[in-house]
């Protein structure tokens, strides 16, 4: 048995789930709504605010289903009711951001300024020139956008210049020596 799949999902209150015959997940709480296809080879029970996911069979696939069902549910109650945020940090000499309307301007040593537009579901502040909080109630868009925004400036091991996460250890590398 799935270990994180055998797992019970609480509804908190102002939280409604509703399962179709295709298994189409729809979750609406306080932040929006959200919606996920999840495999047939997944029942899913929702009884007295409590969600909990069976499979049928024991073979590779159900068995890889069955936690995965589970998860994606749990990320979605979670995102309506208490979204997701990423933290990204601007360390380089001269790297900053700002916000202009529903786009994110950043200076990362390029000759020119790098323009993001917002996506629908996200909104980026930043609080100081050197932070950048993505936020939403999807955490796949959440993340996906944080690393795109990453890809930019990837943290480089000699200086550790660059967009890195909030909290990440970046490995330095010593430069290197002269002869003597």
């Amino acid at each position: 048995m799935s270990r994180i799949g055998k797992l019970p999902v609480n509804l908190p209150a102002g939280v409604e789930v509703k399962v179709d015959g295709n298994n189409l997940v729809t979750v609406k709480g306080p932040k929006g709504e959200l919606s996920e296809q999840i495999s047939k080879l997944i029942k899913i029970n929702n009884v007295d605010g409590v969600i909990t996911t069976t499979r049928d069979g024991d073979d590779k696939v159900s068995r890889a289903q069955h936690g995965l069902a589970r998860t994606l549910i749990n990320n979605m109650v979670v995102g309506v009711t208490e979204g997701y945020k990423k933290k990204l940090q601007l360390i380089g000499v001269g790297y900053k951001a700002e916000k202009k309307g529903a786009t994110l301007v950043m200076n990362l040593g390029y000759s020119h300024q790098v323009i993001m537009e917002d996506p629908e579901e996200i909104l980026t502040e930043v609080p100081t020139p050197t932070e950048i909080i993505v936020s939403g109630i999807n955490k796949a868009v959440v993340g996906n956008y944080a690393a795109n925004v990453r890809r930019w400036r990837k943290p480089e091991p000699y200086k550790g210049k660059g967009i890195r996460y909030e909290g990440e250890v970046v490995r330095r590398k010593e430069g290197k020596t002269g002869k003597k």
